[in-house]
């Protein structure tokens, strides 16, 4: 009973965002990222981020590092919202880049569970350019139980 209220109530804190930019959150790099929630449900997060300045490379596009960081920060908000009793940290990504955001783009990203263990949790994430319908990347992570 105690995980379902910890799961209701952190899913609560993204939900009470939708349509908002995220402010506050435990993870200073999501703060730093300021994404914008579009749904928040049960094993699965979407939000919006505009591409800024200081996101790009010197060719003026999405730093490939910065992608990576949304998709593992939003992959470990996806598990936190489970409310599990345990502590759970990346151990692997993987990610294929497809296509380019340049600044002053709106991309999103959404999250959804593969499969959840016991030691490991295996998330996907994809994130998109949606004013070309263009998936831009695409990762999956394993989250292993830490105690």
């Amino acid at each position: 009973m105690e995980q379902q209220n910890n799961t209701n109530n952190r899913l609560k804190v993204f939900q009470s965002f939708v349509g908002k930019e995220v402010q506050n959150s435990p993870s200073n790099f999501m703060n730093w990222l300021k994404p914008t929630v579009i749904s928040a449900e049960k094993r699965a997060l979407h939000c919006s981020y505009v591409v800024r300045r200081e996101m790009t490379n010197p060719h003026g596009i999405l730093h490939g590092g910065i992608t990576a960081g949304i998709i593992d920060d939003l992959i470990g908000a996806t598990v936190y919202t489970l409310g599990l009793h345990n502590n759970y940290t990346t151990v692997n990504n993987s990610i294929d880049y497809f296509a380019p955001a340049k600044e002053g783009d709106v991309i999103t990203a959404k999250t959804s569970i593969v499969k959840q263990g016991r030691a490991i949790i295996n998330v996907q994430c994809e994130v998109f350019l949606e004013s070309k319908k263009r998936l831009i990347a695409k990762g999956y992570s394993n989250m292993l139980n830490v105690g």
